[in-house]
Formats: structure tokens, C-alpha cells, sequence
């Protein structure tokens, strides 16, 4: 049975968040295998496909995952970054008809996972994070690290905390509080010591990875290419800046620090083109290498989303971000991550720009 910690590991979880105790990604990183140029790689034939946020409480969301192709290939993975549905029943019955169209499928929980406001059930968020990976191991769902042909893939537990964004706030403008405008502060049921308000959760769930560290560490020693993932963004740059946002103080309740300390322990600081890591959360799609790490977004997003096409639609969906041991091509169209990839990020700028001061009567 896979449980979570007890919260009698929170005085744990604290020692984390010490600076003396936070992990040296220098030292600490096992040198991975080099590609050799030329060599026949790992995982031909391969293919690993990625999605996120398929919110499929919708019933059009829920219709598109039925309209997958049935014909399954015998080394078709499918990682799965988080929010699949709030309703148990519909998480079940989503990663039923997924796991018959990929033969591998790997996940992660994401925040609406999580909420108990609809369910028949009297249970907590922790609770029914143990149900539903109690669930995944009973559809044959991989919730742990894992290798497939050489491929390291490593689902990363995530949580976030308001003291990640560090970028200005936007001030003169009445936005909604984070209780108002984030339904997890009410959606969700935590027990014990553990809050929206504080750092608490995001140190708990990445305490959560602690377990499998032993399997890291022979990945890492073994596997030449690695992709991790999480529900959570892991750095602040992979959101658009706040003045562009409808809700500028999402960054507040979209990332973690020690989500991006652990994905360089992984991969490295300076890492390289074998390293990847997928995200999902802000429904933004993004395909940006920062630091020499790729990081990916591929939401399926809201249906009044994907009618505004803001994502392209959906007919890309699943992306394959691997085929035959090699990263696929760049996701397209990603509006934002090409927008910073020839525009500063400049954060310091707090004028909203021209559709956010429309949608605040400012102009």
C-alpha cells in the first residue's frame, strides 16, 4: 500500500527547509552516463507522450479523452502532470481509459485532485491522496520512479507556497484576495499543521520524494537521460510576467522552491540537452530551456480555453516529447515561452498591459 508521510514527520519536513540542511545540487549529483555520438541509443521504438490539467469533471474534456486512438503500441508511455478531475469516480474512470490506449502510464496529483467539496465520502485531502494512489497501483498506474528502456522517468509530488514568487506585485489595482480567488483554500481539507497560508505543504509533499531516493540515485547512475515531472512549476520565469496576467498575483499560488532544488539535484545544475522536465498548472503552454534544463507545458486546459484557442486547440495532444531515444521537437504553438524567448523578462515593470487594464476598467 503507498501511504503519505504521517504528520509526525513535519518536524522533518522543517529541517528541509534550513539552509544547512537544503541538498548541495554540486556535490550531491550522481554524474549520469554520457550519450556517445554516433552510438545506437536506449529506447527504440520508444515513445513517450505528455499531458496535464485534463480537467475532466467537463464532459467535452471528458469526450476528447474518450476519442484517443485505442490502437496501443507496445512502448507507449503517457506521463500525466496532475489535475485530472475533482470527482473521484471521474478520476478513475480517466485513468482506466488511458491506461488501455498507453501501455505505461505515469502520474502525479495536482491541486483539483485533491478537493473533497463534491465527494459522497467523508475524507481529507490527504485521505483521498492516499485513495487515489492506492487506485493508480490497482490500474496499474506508476506513481514512483521508473526506467523503460533506458529512459529514467521520475514523477516529482509538489505543492505551493506564496513565497515563491519574488517578482513586484502590481499595486493601484483592486485585485481579489488569494482566499477569493483560489478555490484550494476552500476546496481542500488538510489536517494538522498543514496550510495554504504557509510553507508547510510545499514541504510536505516534496518530503514525500524523499522515499524513492535510493531509485533516483540508480537511475542517475545508470540512465543518460532523464525526464522528470510535477504538477507545480518549478521557476517563476516559466509564467508570464504579472502585469500580462488576468489575475497578476497568480505566481503566488502556482510553484515551489524546493521542487526546483530537487529537479537540479537530478539532473544537475548545468544539466544538458538529455534533461527534461514537465509541468503543468497555469495551463500556459511552454517549451523553454533555462539553465539547460527543457521544461514543458501541454495542457488540455478548460473547454472555454481551448475554444479561444489559446493553447492552438487540442489536436497536438498528447505531445510526444520522445521517440526512439531522442527529446522531440519544440511544442507548438507555445505563445509565451516564444514571446520571452526574444523578449526580456522584466519584471520590474508593473504596467498592466493593454488587455489586463481593459479587464480592470482601467482603460
Amino acid at each position: 500500500m503507498i501511504s503519505c508521510l504521517s504528520l509526525s514527520s513535519y518536524s522533518f519536513c522543517e529541517k528541509i527547509a534550513l539552509k544547512k540542511y537544503r541538498r548541495c545540487v554540486k556535490t550531491g549529483c550522481i554524474k549520469r552516463p554520457q550519450v556517445v555520438s554516433g552510438a545506437k541509443k536506449d529506447g527504440f521504438g520508444l515513445r513517450v507522450f505528455v499531458l496535464s490539467d485534463l480537467h475532466t469533471d467537463y464532459p467535452e474534456n471528458m469526450a476528447w479523452v474518450r476519442s484517443l486512438s485505442t490502437k496501443r503500441h507496445d512502448k507507449d508511455v503517457l506521463l500525466v502532470a496532475g489535475d485530472v478531475a475533482e470527482m473521484y469516480d471521474n478520476f478513475i474512470l480517466t485513468m482506466s481509459l488511458l491506461k488501455e490506449r498507453f501501455e505505461y502510464v505515469f502520474f502525479v496529483p495536482g491541486n483539483h485532485d485533491l478537493w473533497c467539496r463534491w465527494e459522497t465520502e467523508d475524507f481529507d485531502s490527504l485521505e483521498k491522496l492516499n485513495k487515489l494512489l492506492d487506485a493508480c497501483k490497482q490500474l496499474g498506474v506508476e506513481t514512483n520512479p521508473a526506467v523503460i528502456d533506458g529512459l529514467g522517468i521520475i514523477p516529482l509530488f509538489s505543492w505551493y507556497h506564496e513565497s515563491f514568487d519574488r517578482e513586484d506585485d502590481i499595486v493601484g489595482v483592486r485585485i481579489p484576495s488569494l482566499d477569493m480567488a483560489c478555490k484550494d483554500f476552500h476546496a481542500c481539507k488538510w489536517p494538522g499543521n498543514l496550510s495554504n497560508r504557509d510553507t508547510s505543504l510545499a514541504l510536505y509533499f516534496d518530503s514525500m520524494n524523499e522515499k524513492n531516493q535510493n531509485t533516483v540515485k540508480q537511475i542517475q547512475s545508470t540512465c543518460s537521460q532523464i525526464i522528470t515531472f510535477s504538477h507545480f512549476v518549478p521557476r517563476q520565469e516559466l509564467c508570464p510576467e504579472k502585469r500580462m496576467l488576468f489575475y497578476p498575483n497568480l505566481p503566488k499560488i502556482i510553484g515551489s522552491d524546493w521542487l526546483e532544488d530537487r529537479i537540479r539535484s537530478i539532473h544537475g545544475v548545468e544539466s544538458s540537452s538529455f534533461a527534461c522536465h514537465v509541468f503543468g498548472h497555469t495551463h500556459f503552454c511552454w517549451d523553454a530551456v533555462v539553465d539547460g534544463i527543457r521544461y514543458v507545458q501541454a495542457p488540455l486546459a478548460y473547454p472555454r480555453e481551448r475554444k479561444r484557442r489559446m493553447n492552438g486547440g487540442e489536436t497536438w495532444l498528447p505531445f510526444c516529447i520522445y521517440l526512439d531515444g531522442e527529446f522531440g521537437a519544440k511544442v507548438m504553438p507555445c505563445y509565451w515561452s516564444d514571446y520571452y524567448a526574444i523578449n526580456p523578462r522584466t519584471p520590474s515593470n508593473t504596467e498592466l498591459a493593454p488587455w489586463v487594464a481593459r479587464f480592470y476598467n482601467l482603460i
